[in-house]
């Protein structure tokens, strides 16, 4: 039986698949005049009926159709496919044999439209496939079927795409989720996955999301280098001498920063200048970061199962990576009791660690630090968790998402030690902001504190020169 043949299987009689597709039907576009008739989006299964939304009679005729063409394709033959150019190209096929059987007269830009909505619903992400194939956008935001924000350029902005009505989304959210082998129903209402290309999905469903399913992706372009980010702004070429030095003269550095402010590009960046002959062991929840080095051994946590069983934590792979003889240990972030087995691992010889943190400060960062090594549960007293913080970490790199959305390094800070029962530190770089434009952008400079941090020995000693005056108190240029 030809590959055509097994995807149009269902017209000759074949049984459907158990889950029907009818929820994967696309959305209309905006009506062409307002006395179309319209289309009430139901959702029973929360109770709540969505907004009328009027369409064209022409629009009316491709959703009826679009549904029909997805009842006659058999989805489990789609499945074994592995190709997706190669899949693309039958679906194409099938669908124009399909359309050639019906009378209704369409546009060669209706036949193309149609076409092009099956593919995103059976092999893409349904309304919001363009979206993801935009690099120019960071985050996909879903709130309902009804409500799509997107983030380009540091900016949230709503879009009109929209899915059918609730079970549409569920059907795109459970497709996401079962291709990575997790799961999603009211049981088990919460899931993080990964796409094939790196980006970060969450989603959360009734009876948690109260306003219906809620879809988040964290998509992934094209990799930002140093240069790059210099380009961008977010920092300047003095600055990023100073990163690659310590990058590169093997000192424990954390990078700080809010939600969506940049840390993991930004460590992306910094990982650049690590040697390309040592050995780079990466621990990370959701895999994102994309190193270019070839001795590269990537860790990624698992959730439990459905039985509750067989989780791995950060925990357990940086405990295990100790063990696989790195050079360099990178934890895509610390959020638990894993902090304290990273800051151990700094103590202990495994120098030019890097990794992430949830803070607006550094100050903030090295109080995160230490709730965190009480979660790993253990009973320390507060100067000797500084202690430990003060004699693993050397630089703390503060990264923001300033209200423009532009993200820029605020502030670069070394970690000297103690003083008395503190933790203390010095500020060497920082970003001063002096106001806003008329167009409400912000306008800043970097500036150099005039202190000298205590680490340059160890840079000298490691071979690398950073001037002096790159530390010269004033604007830096």
């Amino acid at each position: 039986m030809s590959l055509r043949d097994r995807l149009t299987r269902r017209q000759n009689g074949a049984a459907a698949p158990a889950t029907a597709p009818a929820e994967l039907a696309g959305e209309a576009r905006p009506p062409a005049t307002p006395r179309a008739p319209s289309v009430a989006a139901t959702s029973g299964m929360y109770g709540r009926r969505a907004e009328v939304v009027p369409i064209s009679p022409i629009e009316q005729v491709k959703m009826d159709l679009h549904r029909k063409l997805i009842e006659r394709l058999d989805l489990e033959a789609l499945e074994q496919i592995p190709d997706e150019r190669l899949l693309n190209s039958e679906i194409r096929a099938v669908v124009i044999e399909l359309l050639r059987e019906e009378s209704t007269p369409l546009t060669v830009a209706d036949r193309e439209d149609i076409i092009e909505q099956v593919l995103y619903e059976i092999t893409g992400l349904g309304p919001i496939e363009p979206l993801f194939r935009d690099l120019s956008i960071s985050d996909i935001l879903v709130n309902g079927s009804k409500e799509i924000y997107i983030e380009r350029g540091g900016r949230l902005t709503r879009v009109a795409a929209s899915f059918r009505n609730d079970a549409h989304l569920l059907a795109v959210i459970d497709r996401i989720v079962s291709r990575v082998g997790r799961r999603v129903d009211e049981s088990s209402p919460m899931v993080d996955a990964r796409l094939p290309d790196g980006s970060r999905v969450n989603a959360i469903i009734p009876p948690l999301a109260l306003d219906g399913p809620v879809l988040s992706i964290r998509r992934f372009g094209i990799d930002l280098s140093i240069q790059k980010l210099i380009d961008n702004g977010t920092l300047n070429t003095e600055m990023a001498s100073l990163v690659a030095g310590c990058v590169a003269a093997r000192l424990n550095i954390l990078v700080s920063g809010g939600t969506g402010a940049g840390k993991t590009t930004l460590l992306n960046a910094m990982a650049s200048f690590v040697p390309p002959d040592q050995r780079i062991i990466t621990i990370e929840d959701a895999a994102e970061l994309r190193l270019q080095q070839e001795h590269v051994v990537r860790l990624e946590t698992r959730p439990p199962n459905a039985e509750g069983e067989g989780e791995v934590k950060a925990r357990d792979l940086v405990k295990n990576a100790l063990r696989m003889r790195p050079d360099r240990i990178i934890v895509g972030e610390v959020r638990s009791g894993e902090a304290l087995d990273m800051l151990q691992a700094m103590n202990t010889g495994h120098e030019g660690s890097l990794t992430t943190i949830h803070a607006n400060s550094p100050r903030d960062a090295l109080a995160r630090l230490e709730t965190m090594i009480l979660m790993a549960g253990a009973n320390l007293p507060d100067k000797a968790m500084r202690e430990q913080i003060s004699s693993a970490l050397d630089l703390i790199i503060q990264i923001t998402r300033l209200s423009d959305g532009t993200r820029r390094i605020t502030s670069m800070v070394e970690v000297t030690g103690m003083e008395g029962p503190v933790t203390a530190t010095q500020e060497i770089f920082r970003y001063r902001r002096k106001g806003v434009s008329p167009a409400g952008e912000v306008i800043g400079e970097f500036e150099a504190t005039g202190v000298r941090p205590t680490f340059m020995e160890r840079l000298r000693v490691a071979g690398i020169e950073v001037s002096n005056d790159l530390f010269a108190e004033g604007v830096l240029r």
